[in-house]
């Protein structure tokens, strides 16, 4: 039913959508177990999980802009070259080819398909021209249908051999990056643009500490002895600390609501189908993505941010033209394998799991509409950290700092005074179509047509580190932190202070050895 649905629906697109497309006779049912193994030989490191989706006839098949592609494939490579990825301009030539051969194999398929079908006119014709006995010795009946049967052996070694190309041109055309924008500086993040700088770095007649000694002297931060509790990289926040998260995830969404956002709350676990669509790798080694037991729940995924949630909300949907452009706000617990763990063992900067407010928008067709959204975004990110009394610059971050689904991104760092440095808080990323043509997310036009929407993504407020930057900027030489203005009626006080005695006493066995 999924399947033949897809195919019905696919029929009111445009002949270039409809071309790549086939329905499948084996559709999913109620129950069914899950099939994600490959089966025409691709090896287990070139899996996309999003195709393995789609040929289990759970979605309709990602509709990606090859003819752009085959018509300008020196930009393609440009991209290839000056981007992170698995694909080097070298492979475009066999994805090209791979394409072409598809193409011209799928219209011998359609001629035998239009002969097929003229001969099962003739059959007819002859079944109602002729008695049934007359007919079973009828040399032309005879012939017609030895006819009809070569066809269908024929078409049913095509149809194989479409299968297999398919999946080696979706195989590798998924791990194709986003277009770049053409402002966009060229390298690694050593290049990135200083776009602004709003705000002073604050002062201090002491020297300032880390987030961690703050938030353990005033008992608000708990990092030591997890590793037997939760694992390394994990944390508690206490008492005003907890409070804190709270009031930055309210201030955040109220500010975000009153300016048109949707609020919605997400699974935290999703399909490795939507993590791809988005532009990210499930199975790949090392991943960022924790993978739930396979053995026990097979294919299911730990979201990193809740994009991906609101992505999959969309997916294999269409929306009015009329109710573009839709902002999405969502706060969810992200999970992060943060595989370099050589980097920023302690604190907050660098956890496996935290809170985050995050934007997300879907704009008509067309890089002027989405462009006009992410300034929005970058707009409100700014204006938030304005309001909680931060210094911060904006940065045009570079190619290699793109990902695969971005055209444009971002990024926003604040000040750390006890780090010395500047901390990425957020980032804001134009997608344009990337996301929905392999997700199939789509708006109807006021003259009825389906086309692909433009999606933008962008942090609202990544709590751990706001709290680092808080915290460390507000800190005062006694050890209490001050609290913005803007949070004040959520924790019920302008100040955090020490607190008068130890409430946790360790009592387990690995005490510290008397000196």
């Amino acid at each position: 039913m999924a399947a033949s649905t897809a195919w019905r629906f696919l029929r009111l697109l445009p002949m270039p959508f409809r071309s790549c497309c086939r329905p499948r006779q084996e559709t999913p049912r109620p129950g069914r177990e899950r099939n994600l193994s490959t089966s025409s030989g691709v090896p287990r490191r070139t899996r996309n999980l999003l195709y393995e989706h789609v040929r289990e006839g759970y979605s309709a098949r990602p509709q990606l802009d090859v003819e752009s592609l085959c018509a300008h494939p020196e930009e393609a490579a440009r991209a290839l070259e000056h981007r992170k990825g698995e694909l080097r301009p070298a492979d475009l030539s066999e994805i090209i080819s791979t394409w072409q051969s598809l193409g011209r194999l799928r219209e011998e398929i359609r001629a035998l398909e239009e002969e097929k079908a003229a001969v099962a006119q003739k059959i007819k014709a002859l079944l109602v021209s002729q008695d049934q006995d007359v007919l079973q010795q009828d040399p032309m009946y005879q012939n017609t249908r030895a006819q009809g049967r070569s066809i269908r052996t024929r078409l049913a070694a095509l149809y194989a051999d479409e299968a297999h190309l398919e999946e080696l041109f979706y195989t590798r055309a998924l791990r194709l990056p986003n277009q770049t924008h053409p402002d966009v500086p060229v390298g690694d993040e050593s290049q990135a643009r200083v776009l602004e700088v709003v705000g002073e770095k604050p002062t201090f007649a002491f020297h300032p500490r880390g987030h961690l000694e703050i938030g353990e002297k005033l008992d608000i931060i708990r990092q030591k002895r997890l590793s037997h509790v939760s694992g390394q990289r994990s944390y508690y926040l206490c008492g005003p600390g907890a409070l804190l998260q709270h009031a930055l995830v309210s201030f955040t969404l109220s500010k975000l609501v009153q300016r048109g956002f949707t609020a919605m709350t997400v699974p935290d676990m999703l399909r490795g189908a939507v993590f791809e669509g988005c532009g990210m790798s499930p199975n790949a080694s090392p991943s960022q993505i924790y993978n739930i037991d396979p053995s026990r729940f097979e294919d299911l995924n730990l979201a990193g941010t809740s994009e991906v949630g609101i992505a999959g909300y969309f997916m294999d949907h269409a929306v009015s033209w009329k109710d573009l452009p839709i902002r999405v706000v969502c706060s969810s617990t992200c999970y992060r394998a943060e595989t370099n763990t050589g980097k920023d063992p302690w604190g907050l900067f660098r956890v496996h799991h935290f809170l985050k407010v995050e934007m997300f928008g879907l704009t008509c067709s067309g890089t002027e509409h989405s462009s006009g959204l992410l300034e929005e975004f970058v707009s409100l990110q700014k204006e938030i950290l304005t309001e909680l009394g931060l210094h911060f610059r904006v940065l045009d971050m570079p190619t290699q700092e793109l990902g695969r689904p971005a055209y444009r991104k971002f990024d926003i760092e604040a000040w750390m005074p006890g780090r010395g440095c500047f901390g990425e808080v957020s980032s804001a990323s134009n997608c344009t179509d990337f996301q929905s043509r392999r997700l199939h997310i789509m708006y109807e036009t006021e003259t009825g047509d389906l086309q692909h929407v433009h999606t933008v993504n962008g942090t609202g407020c990544a709590v751990p580190r706001i709290l680092i930057a808080l915290l460390e900027s507000n800190q005062q030489k006694d050890g209490s932190v001050l609290v913005p203005d803007v949070l004040q009626p959520y924790l019920g006080t302008d100040r955090i202070s020490t607190p008068t005695h130890t409430r946790l006493r360790y009592i387990g066995p690995n005490q510290p050895r008397a000196s």
